[in-house]
């Protein structure tokens, strides 16, 4: 590692609240298995998201399997589809998930306090690596190395990348790491979702998702290089601060990152009017 200091925290302990805040894992069982089974246009994309963390399951076991969580909506919508699926495998009881967050430079504040909700809500077994500076452009193979030293025995991670994604347009279901990177099967249940799919899969059970979204950011990353997406922007009164219609009403996938990179500007951005915006 070359001596580089990294902030990690691992464990659970320290992530617990109260225990009302604890999802319900068995309704979550009941109601994701009942829309896979109904004729809702999402079912055949959730029954294939089902059947591969199933295979990945036989092949290599909970205690062998994490997944990654950075607390966007993709992995949102993955951590619940997950914990249905544990909560079918096991009714009586659901252990500690095993999951891995590293953590991009100067990440949301808001996103952080999901992050810790989250792994509360599900009983994450969270294991968190932040890289120093100097390795932010390869944090995630620096963190994984990392990863894979404290718990050898993971041997796949599931992933909520989709087609659309960065580097996504070439990945299948199940995927090993390239050469040089520590060895895991990335598995990729959603890989086929596109972002209309995201957001009609958490309203429909009304699942926890970080704040942000509401605020008009569409993609999240860091704070020096992630803005509500200029596709949302609202017209407002006079002399009043910008407004953002919430992430879910994007009405083009396409634009999904039009808020990532440099600090777009307002003037020329599409706007919506607020009336309408309302209305949607």
């Amino acid at each position: 590692m070359g001596g580089a200091v990294y902030r990690v925290y691992f464990g659970y302990d320290h992530l617990r609240h109260v225990s009302n805040s604890v999802m319900d894992f068995k309704q979550i069982a009941k109601d994701v298995y009942a829309l896979a089974a109904s004729d809702d246009p999402i079912a055949p994309l959730l029954n294939e998201a089902i059947t591969v963390i199933e295979e990945a399951l036989d092949t290599h076991g909970q205690d062998r399997t994490s997944i990654s969580f950075n607390g966007g909506k993709d992995c949102t919508v993955l951590l619940y589809v997950y914990a249905a699926i544990l909560a079918k495998r096991a009714p009586t009881h659901v252990g500690p998930i095993h999951s891995v967050y590293i953590a991009c430079p100067s990440p949301f504040s808001d996103l952080e306090d999901f992050i810790n909700e989250a792994a509360t809500a599900y009983n994450l077994d969270l294991f968190r690596c932040t890289p120093p500076e100097e390795k932010a452009k390869d944090a995630m193979r620096h963190g994984l190395e990392i990863y894979k030293a404290r718990y050898p025995d993971i041997t796949a991670i599931l992933i909520g990348t989709r087609r659309t994604d960065p580097h996504g347009a070439t990945l299948s279901h199940r995927n090993m790491t390239s050469p040089g990177w520590p060895q895991y099967e990335r598995i990729n249940p959603i890989i086929n979702w596109d972002y209309a799919d995201i957001w009609t899969f958490l309203k429909k059970f009304n699942v926890p998702y970080c704040c942000l979204y509401d605020q008009g950011y569409t993609s999240l990353g860091s704070t020096h290089n992630t803005y509500p997406n200029p596709a949302l922007l609202c017209i407002a009164e006079k002399d009043s601060s910008p407004k953002y219609s919430p992430a879910f009403k994007l009405k083009d996938g396409n634009l999904e990152r039009c808020g990532r990179g440099s600090q777009p500007t307002t003037a020329a951005a599409p706007v919506v009017s607020v009336t309408n915006a309302s209305k949607e």
